[in-house]
């Protein structure tokens, strides 16, 4: 009898050794790409950046879920067992205030973005072409694996990163502490 396959192992690096993230210098030419963009576009492209949300919950936010007064975001997390779990996540209080700014008319029962799945992530990958973010970054997880990262370089703890990111195991957090490269060397100058 054969023996059952394992699940692949967590890894920030696809099987060939191509990184799933974008790196710091991608995450900017992304953040600089968006600006360009329509304000909608722009704010769905910061809000994957700045929050680490899958695409399905950022495209679910409705305005009730900014909380500008604490600068957090409630973001009903997919991936739980259970219906009603919300995480809060903070992001730049300016960042708020461009979202209100541009989707602050309508009911707070809207959603921010009423676009498709593939719509939303359509757009974002042609922001991430004129970024020049490489092919396998280039895409809405890539954005998610690169604010990991990105938390891990400023020193954000690993259990924030955790409620942050909405992982019901720390393993899977972990591997953001895994990072290679520049990356991995620039958190090693810090020892030094």
């Amino acid at each position: 009898m054969p023996l059952p396959a394992l699940a692949p192992a967590l890894s920030l690096h696809t099987a060939e050794g191509r990184r799933k993230y974008l790196t710091a210098a991608e995450r900017g030419r992304f953040l600089a790409a968006a600006a360009e963009e329509t304000p909608k576009i722009r704010t769905l492209c910061l809000m994957l950046a700045w929050s680490g949300c899958r695409i399905t919950e950022v495209l679910n936010l409705t305005r009730a879920d900014l909380d500008c007064e604490a600068g957090t975001i409630a973001v009903r997390c997919l991936k739980k067992r259970r219906g009603g779990v919300v995480r809060e996540i903070p992001v730049p209080a300016e960042f708020l205030a461009v979202l209100r700014q541009v989707h602050g008319a309508g009911r707070p029962s809207e959603r921010l973005w009423p676009i498709a799945r593939n719509t939303a992530w359509r757009q974002v990958k042609t922001v991430m072409e004129m970024a020049s973010v490489g092919a396998t970054a280039a895409s809405p997880k890539g954005l998610r694996h690169g604010f990991g990262v990105h938390a891990i370089r400023s020193g954000i703890p690993l259990n924030l990163l955790q409620r942050w990111l909405g992982h019901a195991s720390m393993s899977t957090t972990a591997i953001y502490a895994d990072v290679m490269g520049p990356e991995e060397r620039e958190i090693a100058t810090r020892m030094w």
